[in-house]
């Protein structure tokens, strides 16, 4: 039985006399609601994938979070991921959002940079989701100084650490980003293959509507690291791209 799907208004529109406009292309940044099959399939690529050989800055806040929160993946830990997860994202989109005051004369570049914008507002919104519906699974038992306050300094010194890196090199932010996301995609799928419970346990959410609705909380969390594992993708392209004048 395959997982329901985001349903989508049915909208009646008068029969055309004139060609209709062409609809807008999807952005890179937005990430696929998969059927349960496909979950599987990307789940298995994930485990069998090799993680990516992190740099320093990346090694140092896993080893951080692990130091506090246990090197074990748990829900109230991916609550503390996605506290982190869109900062690098913020930082970006209002680079961006300067370099169009900056460059709006040049069509081509002011473009690519609205382009930027958008994907980067996307890849916000998205972990911004994951948030919100892990908050509402993990619900109110945890520690409000352990997942409140802690996680937010954690995210306050990331947001100047990514800052200062992508002033200074923003290509090194590009890779810190990827770095994380391919340890979140990495983390979420392990996760899922050490609790196979969680294939029997049903999920329902508010945010169903917004996010897409999952028959188990297992394939709703295989779909949260197929997102990282996109926004992975989407930084490594901004690494080969390289940053926008």
């Amino acid at each position: 039985m395959t997982a329901p799907t985001l349903a989508r208004p049915v909208v009646t529109r008068p029969v055309a006399t004139h060609p209709a406009p062409a609809l807008p292309s999807l952005t890179a940044a937005q990430t696929p609601r998969l059927s349960r099959r496909a979950l599987l399939h990307e789940h298995r690529a994930t485990l069998a994938a090799p993680r990516r050989r992190y740099g320093p800055v990346a090694r140092l806040l896993f080893g951080t979070m692990d130091l506090i929160y246990g090197r074990r993946g748990s829900l109230e830990k991916f609550l503390v991921l996605e506290v982190v997860a869109r900062i690098p994202y913020q930082i970006w989109e209002n680079a961006a959002y300067r370099a169009l005051h900056r460059r709006h004369r040049d069509s081509g570049l002011a473009h690519r940079i609205t382009e930027r914008i958008v994907e980067n507002r996307e890849q916000q919104d998205n972990e911004q989701w994951h948030l919100l519906i892990l908050s509402e699974l993990v619900g109110d038992r945890v520690s409000r100084f352990w997942y409140g306050f802690v996680p937010w300094l954690m995210a306050l010194g990331y947001y100047h650490v990514s800052w200062l890196l992508f002033v200074l090199a923003p290509r090194v932010s590009y890779r810190l980003n990827a770095d994380f996301e391919d340890h979140a995609e990495h983390t979420y799928a392990e996760f899922v293959a050490e609790h196979p419970e969680l294939e029997r346990v049903p999920h329902r959410s508010s945010f169903a509507r917004q996010y897409g609705a999952f028959e188990t909380v297992a394939d709703l969390l295989r779909q949260i690291g197929h997102d990282e594992r996109m926004h992975k993708q989407e930084s490594e392209r901004y690494l080969d791209a390289g940053p926008l004048r």
